[in-house]
């Protein structure tokens, strides 16, 4: 039985622990991979091009931008993100598994890119991760001691705006617990793999 593989799109608000719930969901669901970007950004130290992302110059974004390459894209602090729809359709065709965590305005992007792209159409699945509530999310981000007032606030009020889009996603998952919300985003990706438009052709 041939089947094509899934895009995974996976948003949340800062401080709601994304990270580290995929971490521990692909800690069982091992061949769950993410998809590798374009940035405009220098690489980090230890990053390497091609594995954590395609550094590419601003001209080089241009030019995949103007030929209408990227299935998503967005500005970060005066840096261009994107997603090359050929790295993303190649590896679904391939019968793999990508994980995209992106924002809402890049998944309204690859919602939109759904009505000319059968094969995203087909193979896409919107998560959102959500806190129990505002003051937990307020108080994760006070303990990281890593932004001002005025970025906190920021931070909340887009925190906000992001889950007010929640009907953009096929799937909400609270993450106030850690273990219940792994095994709740577990499973939800166990069912989306036995979907019967995954399959290729016919069964026999």
């Amino acid at each position: 039985m041939k089947k094509h593989g899934n895009l995974i799109v996976i948003s949340g608000p800062s401080g709601v622990g994304k990270s580290t719930l995929i971490k521990r969901v692909r800690e069982n669901l091992t061949d769950l991979q993410f998809s590798v970007s374009c940035t405009t950004r220098s690489p980090r130290q230890g990053e390497i091009d091609g594995k954590d992302y395609f550094f590419l110059s601003d001209s080089e974004f241009a030019a995949h931008l103007a030929a209408g390459d990227f299935l998503e894209h967005a500005q970060v602090f005066k840096h261009s993100y994107g997603t090359l729809r050929s790295e993303v359709s190649s590896r679904i065709s391939r019968g793999e598994e990508v994980v995209l965590d992106i924002d809402v305005q890049g998944a309204k992007q690859i919602r939109q890119a759904m009505e000319n792209d059968p094969l995203i159409a087909a193979a896409a699945q919107f998560i959102i991760i959500a806190p129990p509530d505002l003051e937990t999310l307020k108080n994760r981000l006070c303990n990281r001691n890593s932004e001002t007032p005025e970025q906190l606030q920021l931070r909340l009020d887009g925190a906000v705006n992001e889950l007010k889009n929640f009907r953009v996603y096929d799937y909400l998952i609270v993450n106030g617990d850690l273990d219940t919300a792994a095994a709740e985003l577990t499973g939800v990706l166990k069912s989306i793999r036995l979907r019967t438009r995954n399959i290729v052709g016919e069964l026999f």
